[in-house]
């Protein structure tokens, strides 16, 4: 029995090629990124300089994933749901993890140790993380669940804004105006971290609603 495809099948592929999985790029890069901000948490609660070494290196695989998916998504003949929300969710994944890197390289340089509010906001940004790596991989055979996922993530990213202001406003207490801004450029890229984790659910819901 012969096996091979037919002529017509290799010239159909050739010039219709396969689609690719785009579902299974989002949910490894998403879970790339719940990864990073899982070391995060673990630096936050610690301050080891190892684990901030290790975001770093983090945030260089991200940039090789992105490549990766950007390449893809710019070579692809046709795309199981719409371009410009693959290549938003691309990008908006690859902030969270570059927002990651900077913190904790700001706070290697200045001298900026972990506390209780920068801790409270990593929680968060993991939370919110996890749950768009789950709305991510829900995608190819559950959308309509993907949509709870999203909300998840965008209810950390309003607790991180909480936080963010509580930290504010205990911080500007005093007169120790360097530790003041500081502190404020650290807690300022977690917030960042955080909209770019919102934008992400909110591409997320737009998917969601065009696939069902």
């Amino acid at each position: 029995m012969n096996d091979q495809p037919s002529i017509f099948r290799r010239l159909f592929e050739r010039v219709f090629p396969r689609m690719p999985d785009f579902f299974s790029l989002l949910t490894e890069q998403c879970e790339h990124v719940a990864h990073t901000t899982g070391l995060l948490v673990e630096f936050m609660e610690s301050g080891e300089a190892a684990i901030g070494d290790q975001i770093r290196q983090d945030e260089h695989e991200a940039d090789r994933i992105k490549i990766r998916n950007l390449h893809t998504l710019n070579e692809a003949f046709s795309t199981p749901i719409d371009r410009e929300d693959l290549h938003r969710a691309i990008i908006d994944l690859d902030e969270i993890v570059n927002y990651c890197k900077s913190t904790v390289s700001e706070m290697d340089v200045l001298g900026v140790a972990p506390d209780k509010h920068s801790l409270e906001m990593a929680m968060h940004i993991k939370l919110g993380t996890d749950a768009l790596a789950l709305g991510f991989a829900h995608l190819a055979k559950q959308p309509a669940t993907a949509a709870t996922d999203a909300d998840s993530a965008r209810k950390a990213e309003r607790k991180v804004e909480k936080a963010y202001r509580r930290a504010i406003a205990e911080l500007f207490q005093g007169d120790d105006y360097i530790n003041m801004f500081k502190r404020r450029e650290i807690y300022r890229h977690l917030s960042n971290a955080a909209d770019r984790m919102a934008n992400c659910a909110n591409t997320l819901h737009d998917i969601v609603v065009k696939m069902t």
